[in-house]
């Protein structure tokens, strides 16, 4: 039987979690012959940033055009970075059992016992709560904040706030398979698993897989799927207690390790790390806070420049839907800081990004492995590339 969360929520704010998941040098722009990658787009973002009103290139006869492009730009940035990242880490698709103490390190072995009650607290470690499939639908609203620039002697600021609303739909189904579909500001992003790929599909890059490890959608982390979290957890390090506003919480660390990130290198970038930290309320035993870092080195002709990509995700608004507690609403707060080895420049933008989940069906009817099939591109993609030398 499917079920929805009847009761209508007041607008509230929780939190997506935006990463950069790498460049993507070989894809083509849709929208011309240049190629363009992830950080390219965010390369480009800052050229045009320069020439809108406030800065010394700006020209009125170019007010319109100008304008239109650093809202284009805009958009690009909030769903290069917000629109579907991934977690660090695979998801175990073994069910989380019973922990040999014997052997284990202090902060696994508590680890595991924060990620039980959280299992308790959330109604998911009833054995009757084992639903097969999901789907999940909801709105957001993401904010592009302004950039600071600094040379070291003097620090100016590029663009003001500015919001685009949209909404999306979440389709899951185990063993890690999942399907998204976000629109914002007139732009749709797709993104998918069949449980062996991770592929993405954006209006400026194509359709493209990613590189690495088979990893889960940050979106189902965030509270949705409580079951995933605890699994994405399972190895965790607690590394002690930290107030979160009015919480007093348990941290946990996972991190992605040294062989899955060289996986996901390409090209002159290298990923460095990716670390999530999971902050659980002592109180109620729920996930309230999200955070992570992921650091990438870009090596180019003039310098070695670094991207880290910073998050932090409040997750709140617990409604029980068929005995499981699901997040309803949170806030992200993404800065994306650029710098280099050499120069003493550098810079960083903040975003933002607000959602609330609207509806919430547990085993759907007719939902097969079929509706998780990657696009065709994708698999020629992955021939293309077997076959190559």
């Amino acid at each position: 039987m499917s079920s929805r969360s009847r009761r209508k929520q007041v607008w509230c704010v929780q939190p997506l979690t935006p990463l950069m998941e790498g460049p993507d040098f070989n894809m083509q722009d849709q929208e011309g012959s240049k190629k363009e990658s992830s950080w390219e787009a965010i390369r480009e973002w800052f050229r045009v940033q320069k020439s809108v009103p406030g800065s010394n290139n700006f020209s009125m006869s170019d007010y319109g055009n100008n304008i239109n492009l650093a809202k284009k730009h805009d958009l690009r940035l909030l769903l290069s970075v917000l629109g579907c990242p991934l977690a660090p880490i695979p998801i175990s698709n073994n069910p989380i059992s019973h922990l040999h103490i014997k052997n284990i390190p202090i902060e696994t072995s508590a680890a595991y016992y924060i990620i039980q009650q959280y299992l308790a607290a959330t109604g998911c470690s009833k054995k009757h709560n084992s639903a097969k499939n999901m789907y999940t639908s909801g709105v957001v609203k993401m904010i592009r904040c302004e950039t600071e620039i600094s040379s070291g002697k003097s620090v100016r600021t590029l663009g003001t706030r500015s919001g685009e609303n949209g909404c999306f739909v979440l389709w899951q189904m185990s063993p890690g398979m999942w399907s998204l579909e976000l629109a914002v500001g007139g732009s749709k992003v797709l993104a998918g698993s069949d449980g062996k790929i991770v592929w993405r599909h954006t209006p400026w890059l194509g359709s493209h897989a990613a590189k690495g490890p088979q990893r889960p959608l940050r979106r189902i982390i965030q509270g949705l799927d409580p079951k995933s979290t605890a699994r994405l957890f399972a190895k965790a390090q607690c590394l002690g207690e930290k107030r979160i506003g009015e919480d007093d919480c348990f941290v946990l660390k996972v991190a992605a390790d040294r062989a899955a990130v060289i996986e996901r290198n390409e090209g002159p970038a290298e990923v460095i790390r990716h670390v999530l930290y999971g902050y659980f309320s002592q109180k109620s035993g729920l996930l309230i806070y999200m955070e992570d870092s992921h650091l990438t080195r870009v090596q180019t002709p003039e310098d070695t420049v670094y991207w880290e990509t910073s998050i932090g995700s409040t997750i709140g608004d617990y409604v029980d839907v068929d005995g499981v507690l699901i997040a309803h609403q949170g806030r992200t707060i993404a800065t994306v800081f650029r710098f280099g080895e050499r120069s003493i420049q550098h810079s960083r933008t903040r975003m933002e990004e607000e959602w609330r989940i609207q509806d919430v069906v547990f085993n759907v009817p007719g939902l097969s492995m079929d509706s998780f099939i990657p696009p065709a591109d994708i698999f020629d993609a992955e021939n293309a590339n077997t076959i190559s030398p």
